[in-house]
């Protein structure tokens, strides 16, 4: 059976791994940067529209800036656009929008709306979609995982479309046995999403590493029980600040698989 090796650490066995996607295998920021300013954008037009003075917008996008944790240079790896669903991402909304003095109903309705907007907008400027790049290395590791017999999945808040779009990108399809999405009941981070996936997949959860680039992940884990969870820190212009991991890598390059023969 397989075992993962890192810096000349022993992990394992290892019969599944279970990924994150954004920040763990794909370059997920340039692509969140654009979206966050294209939410804050369609907010400051709306309440515009609405009426509400100069004032008031330039608080508004201030709030939502730090809502969405978009900084000067990127998006905060461990900010609800970088973790959350989309889901959440609209409540998070809302709450800014109750912040500003909008009654909560209004104040969803108008995330909703927004966030449904940008969609549109986003879809009509990538009418054949849009895929985000691999990370450095990931790829290599994937291929390791499949040539040792190891089992796949991705475990992630993006819908299962929008992971499946990411996958055929890539040519990675056949390395996956199954995706777990925000589509998904219980999602992230449910430790019973793990449970579910495992079960799944037949593999033992205690058998299993999941690889993630943030603390949820990582304690969502712990909590089910998986047998070694991997912290990633290089998906970000800012590395995560990790502290719920078994083990962290900094590259894909630091992890080898050893296959059962003993082979790297």
């Amino acid at each position: 059976m397989a075992h993962f090796n890192l810096r000349g650490h022993r992990i394992g066995p290892i019969d599944g791994v279970l990924f994150d996607k954004d920040g763990t295998l794909s370059h997920s920021e340039p692509q969140l940067k654009i979206l966050a300013d294209a939410r804050i954008a369609e907010a400051r037009r709306q309440f515009a529209a609405q009426g509400a003075s100069s004032e008031d917008i330039n608080e508004l996008e201030a709030l939502l800036v730090r809502t969405y944790g978009r900084n000067q240079d990127g998006v905060l790896p461990d900010g609800p656009l970088a973790v959350a669903s989309r889901q959440h991402n609209i409540l998070s909304t809302a709450t800014v929008f109750a912040q500003m003095a909008l009654g909560w109903p209004k104040a969803l309705l108008l995330a909703e709306d927004i966030f449904d907007r940008v969609d549109v907008q986003w879809h009509a400027l990538h009418p054949h979609g849009h895929s985000v790049s691999m990370l450095p290395a990931a790829s290599t590791m994937l291929r390791s995982l499949k040539d040792a017999g190891v089992i796949c999945a991705v475990i992630s808040n993006d819908t299962t479309d929008g992971i499946q779009r990411f996958l055929r990108h890539h040519n990675l399809t056949d390395l996956f046995a199954a995706v777990w999405s925000a589509d998904c009941l219980p999602c992230k981070p449910d430790p019973a999403a793990v449970h579910a996936l495992c079960a799944q997949l037949n593999l033992s959860v205690d058998r299993c590493a999941l690889i993630g680039d943030a603390d949820t992940d990582l304690l969502m884990a712990k909590r089910a029980g998986i047998g070694a969870a991997i912290g990633y820190v290089a998906g970000w212009h800012r590395s995560p600040d990790l502290t719920a991991h078994d083990h962290l890598i900094h590259h894909w390059q630091d992890l080898t698989v050893v296959q059962p023969s003993g082979r790297p």
